[in-house]
């Protein structure tokens, strides 16, 4: 399975490298078309690889998406750490620990063994 995946990870590499060697030529980006940077006064536009720009683009929606699904899950998180607490919670006032007399610590099933434990008349 290792092999696999390693397999796997190799061909989308090389998918990403033919991808990048075949559009490497430079392509301008720019704040804002020409004519509001006539008006405005200026303007602001980079040239980089066309691979760049859209891998850029890619990785910026990918940590845009994990940000917004993280931050909307939080409600969930919330109610799963307090799920976790109330079973926690339950779990220990159902396995206390016997009291140093000997003596269980439930009231309730001390009455129920006492009579049960009683001689019969």
């Amino acid at each position: 399975m290792k092999y696999l995946r390693y397999a796997l990870l190799v061909i989308v590499l090389l998918l990403c490298v033919t991808v990048a060697l075949a559009n490497h030529d430079p392509v301008t980006l720019a704040l804002w078309p020409d004519t509001v940077t006539a008006f405005v006064g200026f303007g602001y536009t980079i040239t980089l690889p066309l691979f760049l720009i859209v891998g850029g683009a890619a990785g910026l929606g990918l940590l845009f998406g994990l940000v917004w699904e993280w931050l909307r899950e939080r409600g969930q998180r919330v109610e799963g750490k307090k799920a976790v607490r109330e079973l926690e919670r339950a779990r220990s006032d159902q396995v206390a620990p016997a009291a140093p007399g000997g003596t269980a610590a439930n009231p309730q099933r001390d009455q129920v063994l006492a009579i049960l434990d009683e001689p019969s008349q």
